[in-house]
């Protein structure tokens, strides 16, 4: 992931001087481009959860429900 190896490069660089101006810029835009992907998968992952209780029935919570249809993994 050259963006992970990127970040690292930079914090790393950073433990041995301090980084210029461009260079926390774009250690702060590598980060947040990073936490997206993150939160992208995260979102994913929930979107195919389905909650079922000792009886067999949904009971996945609303907000997870949405999100399973809104990524087609269930029909309206």
């Amino acid at each position: 992931m050259k963006i992970l190896d990127r970040i690292n490069e930079l914090a790393n660089k950073e433990k041995l001087q301090p980084l210029t101006v461009a260079e926390k810029q774009e250690q702060h835009a590598l980060r947040q481009d990073y936490l997206s992907m993150i939160r992208g998968q995260v979102l994913t992952t929930f979107s195919t959860i389905k909650v079922v209780d000792p009886i067999g029935q949904d009971v996945t919570p609303d907000k997870v429900y949405n999100l399973r249809q809104q990524y087609g993994y269930i029909q309206n």
